[in-house]
């Protein structure tokens, strides 16, 4: 077998097995979720404090997973300035750390939660670590996706893909990562004045 053959039959095992620690498992069968409701679920904050999503009715609520060691990860700032700039108005935004994506967030709940606060000020609620696809993924997860208005069900791709909520919850809008928060604030502002 020639090196170049090699490669190829490398990169084939690699696309097909799909967790090799550089992609995230997503071809597992959708999950059955009982939830009905985003404010449906409770659920542990970074400090292992529960978390009612019930608490977020009538708020814009955007939910991100996270990662400390991403190419993204300076979307924290962007986020901590949109949190800011709009949480007086009804904005709350919530971390969600995952270390799924070329496993790009590895530390403990209490070394994520250190990092992000040290680095971008992170004042937003963080959650603790979850996967958002396949076998483990969180049920949160696979109700976001169930509902979201585009890409329905489709796998997240990478780190800080977003979901924004309705104050109601009967509207999300998925963005995947390229989104930078600070081209979230016109989505945002819609929101805030419905």
């Amino acid at each position: 077998m020639g090196l170049i053959s090699y490669f190829y039959a490398l990169i084939l095992i690699l696309l097909n097995t799909g967790n090799m620690g550089l992609f995230s498992k997503n071809d597992a069968p959708a999950k059955e979720i009982t939830q009905q409701s985003i404010y449906e679920f409770k659920m542990p904050s970074i400090r292992g404090k529960e978390i009612d999503f019930a608490d977020y009715k009538g708020k814009v609520l955007l939910i991100v997973n996270t990662a400390s060691k991403c190419g993204f990860t300076p979307q924290f700032k962007g986020l901590e300035e949109l949190y800011q700039k709009y949480k007086d108005q009804g904005l709350q935004i919530v971390g969600f750390p995952c270390n799924q994506f070329a496993k790009q967030d590895p530390g403990s709940n209490e070394e994520i939660h250190s990092f992000c606060q040290l680095n971008y000020g992170v004042s937003f609620q963080m959650m603790s670590k979850i996967d958002v696809n396949g076998e483990n993924e969180a049920d949160i997860y696979t109700f976001l996706k169930a509902n979201a208005e585009t890409d329905k069900n489709k796998p997240i791709k990478w780190n800080f893909s977003k979901f924004l909520i309705s104050k109601d919850g009967s509207k999300i809008l998925r963005y995947g990562s390229m989104k930078k928060p600070e081209n979230m604030a016109k989505d945002i502002e819609k929101m805030l004045a419905e």
